[in-house]
């Protein structure tokens, strides 16, 4: 059982650079494997990640949306990145291992595509496609619902949310030593990216995966 992540770059074409946004995209994927056998990015906006444990799928999705929203037209701009990403992610098995991940199959690949193609419908950006409908049903509301907070982080809150995805034991006050700023300001950040609710639904969602796959 695997995951795969299909997503696409909203708004690409505003930033006159697409290096601003593609160089930290690979650098991302580049932690997690290697091109093109675990990730591709193709047809200049769209890429496709292979995830081998599923139950890091949804961090994963957010470290990447985070990444994206941090992109700005100018670069002092710390306010509002006019960019952001969908995300289709699809749980399953892996029937048929390709030399590049955009060539291998099975339900997984299946699964993302299909809920990839349905995400401009159900006017969400993030969303999964397992083979547990329960699971799917539950989830996919909580992600409908985060998008409420993530699809309008700032970019100072997507920068504080890549940060703590990448170091989820550190403390408030590294994280501010990290950023150059005092710890309540951390505070006053993590509260407004909604990070314990996060926190929260990838608690539920890995529990239900875990169990799912005993």
């Amino acid at each position: 059982m695997i995951a795969v992540i299909k997503g696409d770059i909203i708004a690409s074409r505003t930033i006159s650079n697409p290096e601003s946004w593609m160089n930290p995209l690979k650098s991302l994927l580049s932690q997690w494997g290697t091109s093109p056998k675990d990730w591709e990015l193709v047809w200049g906006d769209f890429f496709q990640l292979e995830i081998k444990s599923p139950q890091e799928a949804l961090t994963k999705a957010w470290a990447i949306k985070s990444t994206i929203k941090q992109v700005s037209r100018v670069r002092k701009d710390k306010k509002n990145s006019p960019m952001d990403v969908r995300l289709a992610i699809g749980i399953g098995a892996k029937t048929y291992d390709g030399s590049k991940v955009s060539e291998s199959n099975g339900p997984a690949f299946v699964n993302s595509g299909e809920r990839f193609d349905r995400l401009k419908k159900d006017r969400v950006n993030m969303a999964i496609q397992s083979p547990w409908e329960e699971l799917d049903k539950e989830i996919n509301l909580y992600l409908k619902l985060a998008g409420i907070f993530m699809d309008t982080w700032t970019i100072s809150s997507a920068e504080l949310v890549l940060l703590y995805l990448q170091n989820p034991e550190a403390t408030q006050e590294e994280i501010g030593i990290k950023l150059g700023i005092k710890q309540n300001s951390v505070s006053g950040r993590w509260s407004r990216a909604k990070i314990d609710e996060m926190i929260e639904i990838n608690r539920v969602f890995q529990n239900k995966i875990n169990n799912l796959l005993l």
